[in-house]
This record gives C-alpha cells, structure tokens and sequence, in this order.
C-alpha cells in the first residue's frame, strides 16, 4: 500500500537519491527545501516537480495529516517548521539514517561503504560493476554518478534496482552506521574528522563485525588494525603495493586523464582449491573463489569457513579512467566487494575501466586559452592532500579557489588546513579562500578564513583571503595564464558547479 512521505530538505545530496528510491517502491513523495525558498538551484526543484515530487515552502503548510511520514536529515527539532507540524498532527516522523537503514538492511544482500574518505567514489564504482554486470542493484550515494547521468537523470545519484541487492554510502560522522547490517562491510580509512578516534573505532568496530565479509585497507593504520580484530576468513584486504593483502596494486603510472597499474589476487595458506564461480540460487547471490557454498542471504554462519580468501589468479592490467593514487585505492575496494558477492574478477575489471566518475571529485570543467578548471568536492584534509598530490603529478601552476563549508570545521581543523597546504603547495601555487559557507544560525565565528591564509603564508605559500567568492574568481581571472590548472575546492554548496563554469566562460 503506498504511502505519502514528506522530506524536509529534499532537494540535498542525502536526501534526494532517498526520496527516488522510495518513489520507486510504489509510495508519494513531497517536500520541503530552504535552498529552493532561497532561490538557488532552481532546476533541481523544477526536476523534481517533472518527476511528480510535490513540493511546499520551509514554513510547515506541506504537513497537514496524521498519515505523512515526515522524514528530517538529522537532528529533529521544533525549531524546523515542518518538524512542528509534524509534531502538531500527529504525523510519524523519522530520520534520513533510520529510514535508509530500514531499506538497507530489508535487502537480502546488501554492501556498506564507509570510511572517512572516498566513500562516494567506491559506491559509484561497485554501482557500475553492479550494473554492467547485470546484478541489477538499487544504490545510493551522496553524489552524482556521472556514467548514470543522461537527459531525463541529471541528478543521478540513485540507481533504482531490484530490491535483493542494495548499496549505499554509510555514515559515521553522526553514529548512523552502527543501525547498518551489511552482507559486506568496505571501511576505505579511518581518520580524525567528526567524531574521537576512540568513538570511531568502536563505529567502524561494530559496523565490520556485524558484516560477513569485511573489505579493509591495509595502507590506513587504523582499518589495517581493525583487519587483525576479525577472523581471517571474513577479511577481504587490500593495499597499493601491499604483498600480504587479498587485492594489491602494483607499478602505478599515472596518466593524464586517468592511472594505470598492476592487479594481483594473492592466494591464502587456507584457501584451499576453490575456484572462481559466480552463483546463484534463488536469487541470492553466492561467494565468488571462495570456499563456501552458503547463500549469502542464509544466517550467519558462526565460526565456519564461510569466506576463504580468493586463491591467486593471473595478474590484471587496469587502467582507470579517473586519476590518482587515492582513485586506485577505491578501486580496490570496490573491487573486493563486488568480489565478496560472486562477481568474477576480470568482468569486474572490465566493467571498471569505464567508469566515468563520481561529479565534483576532480571534474574536469574544460580547457579556455590555455588554462583548465576544475571543479573538486575536497574539504578536509584528506580529501584535500589527495587533490592536490593527483595534480602534481604533472606540470602546470595551480590557482586554488577553496570554500571552507562552514565555520566550526575551519576550527575544528585550522592547524590541519595549514599544514596540508602549507605542505603540498609548490612555491608557485596560489591559494584564494572566500569566508567559509553561512546559511544563519548561532555557529561559533571566531575563526575565519584569513587565519588559514595567514598560517600558510607564515609558511612559505601563497594565499590570499577575499571577502566573497566573486572577489576571488575575479582574482582568478586576473592570475591566470596559459598552462595554469584553476581549482574549486569545497562542499555543502552546489552553486560551485555554476560557479567554476562561469569562470571557464570568462576564461
């Protein structure tokens, strides 16, 4: 029987790919979006609307009955209109985690991407496999999948699938992932960003042991940790030029658009002489080179072989069509999940060098007079020093546009911000920083963006901070010359897509 959901922020990057995938299941959707009443990007609400999603004003008129199923992003509080109505009719009200977790652990099969860092890039890549494999997989991710976007799918960061095979981005930075039972657990790395160390490694702890099979990253001190706490026949590793890991990467040769290296499937002592099969039975999917023949949507098994690791194969030749050392690491771990569930390596392979990438994760906007843009979801630490090693690894001077997404991370992270510039920035580089992104509220300012510039030119670097973000494209325009890379750092923001076009077309 359908039901009548309401998502308050439906229009945001977690929320919308869950509004489509419940739409899919038979049920109505409105919503609510204080972008939209702001104004900004109007044609993703006017895609919305074409797609039969209702949508309302952020002031509580769209929540009028007892039988809407409100659904809030994270914390539920009177204080958002829609909550207070909610509230004032009666009407259920759930969480965006509760309810994806819902869907998540219904599905007979289901992979779990969590991590610190590269989480959305892994999902797109297990979703292309999954797909070009005819796996039929429901997905999804917090960002735009770009070998699913078409005319109709320009916001395509759902797949709608079958409903025994479900994939999605999982977080950690609000505690959500400990409602998740993956059939697979990918941990990609763990690092200090929202929460203690200590309370991390009891989420991604929990997250792993509640999972079959565990695909961990052996290069990351804390999941090469977390590998040595389970058993050995549920760990599915890997590791760039790592020998001891299940799946490794070897003579790693960057390109200009892309990266090629070496695969190796290394054997187990107990692996026995399982060979590579791909089953099914009644729908549910088997181990691939595995030595089990336990469905993966039976119980859990308790202390048997389920999961052996994959005996060697031949090596792989791959070569990606996204660059970076960090984008082979991904593939690894995309490629040990979709192993983990009986697809075989080389048809995995195959699918993954045609994967076209994940929307703002070093995108390519185009090329004016000499000069390229690129537009970049970077906005910690990590993410950042990835960028921009990718980068360097050829020529050309970067002009680096970097937008803080908020106040509290800024100083949360300040001392991070400045050495991972100050560190990675060559002397010729340039580093412009508008004031983190503000949409009101009681968030603490007492940290801006100059005192990230001022630390870095302490240390020896370019940056400069402007007041706006048109003062530093201007700034931009005037510095560029031929053979300069322009970068537009930043998140929570989706006018940087406009934004990074409007410079190529000044450019």
């Amino acid at each position: 029987m359908a039901k009548d959901y309401f998502f308050c922020g439906v229009g945001g990057s977690g929320m919308l790919p869950l509004a489509m995938i419940v739409q899919a299941r038979g049920n109505r959707i409105q919503g609510s979006d204080r972008s939209r009443d702001q104004g900004r990007t109007p044609e993703k609400f006017a895609w919305l609307e074409a797609h039969d999603v209702t949508l309302h004003p952020q002031d509580g008129s769209g929540v009028t009955s007892p039988d809407q199923i409100v659904v809030a992003t994270g914390a539920v509080e009177d204080t958002v209109p829609d909550i207070g109505a909610a509230k004032a009719v009666g009407a259920r009200i759930v969480t965006r985690p509760e309810l994806l977790s819902q869907i998540f652990n219904a599905a007979p099969t289901s992979i779990g991407v969590a991590g610190t860092s590269g989480k959305s890039t892994i999902t797109g890549m297990i979703a292309w496999i999954l797909h070009q494999t005819g796996r039929a997989p429901t997905v999804m991710n917090g960002a735009v999948m770009k070998n699913f976007v078409d005319a109709d799918h320009p916001f395509a960061s759902a797949l709608i699938g079958g409903p025994d095979l479900f994939v999605s981005e999982v977080d950690e930075s609000d505690g959500s992932i400990a409602r998740y039972e993956p059939t697979v657990a990918v941990v990609s790395n763990i690092s200090l960003d929202h929460k203690s160390m200590e309370e991390l490694r009891d989420l991604f702890g929990g997250f792993t042991g509640r999972a079959r099979t565990a695909v961990l990253n052996l290069d990351n001190p804390e999941t090469a940790a977390l590998a040595q706490t389970l058993p050995a026949d549920r760990v599915v590793s890997f590791g760039l030029g790592e020998e001891a890991a299940t799946l490794s990467a070897h003579d790693l040769e960057p390109l200009p658009t892309g990266i090629k290296f070496r695969l190796i499937n290394n054997p187990s002592p107990t692996s026995g002489e399982g060979g590579s099969r791909s089953e099914t039975d009644g729908g549910s999917f088997r181990i691939s080179s595995f030595e089990s023949d336990t469905p993966l949507d039976s119980p859990h098994p308790s202390g048997s072989a389920a999961h052996l690791p994959p005996k060697r194969g031949r090596d792989h030749s791959v070569t990606l069509s996204v660059p970076g050392a960090h984008n082979v690491a991904n593939a690894l771990a995309a490629l040990g999940a979709v192993h983990a569930i009986g697809v075989p390596l080389d048809q995995a392979v195959e699918a993954l060098e045609t994967f076209s990438g994940i929307r703002r994760r070093m995108e390519v906007v185009g090329t004016a007079n000499g000069v390229t843009v690129i537009d970049d979801f970077a906005h910690n630490p990590d993410k950042i020093a990835a960028t921009l090693k990718t980068l360097h690894a050829f020529d050309g001077r970067l002009l680096i546009l970097f937008q803080p997404h908020g106040f509290g991370p800024l100083k949360l992270m300040r001392d991070e911000f400045i050495d991972g510039f100050a560190g990675l920035m060559r002397e010729d580089d340039v580093l412009l920083m508008p004031e983190p992104v503000y949409y009101g509220g009681t968030t603490d300012r007492s940290v801006g963006s100059e005192d990230i510039a001022s630390g870095i030119r302490a240390a020896g670097r370019r940056a400069e901070a402007l007041p706006t973000r048109e003062a530093c494209g201007a700034r931009l325009i005037e510095l560029a010359r031929p053979g300069d890379r322009i970068i537009i750092m930043g998140a929570r923001d989706d006018t940087l897509s406009t934004f990074a076009a409007g410079l190529l077309s000044e450019l």
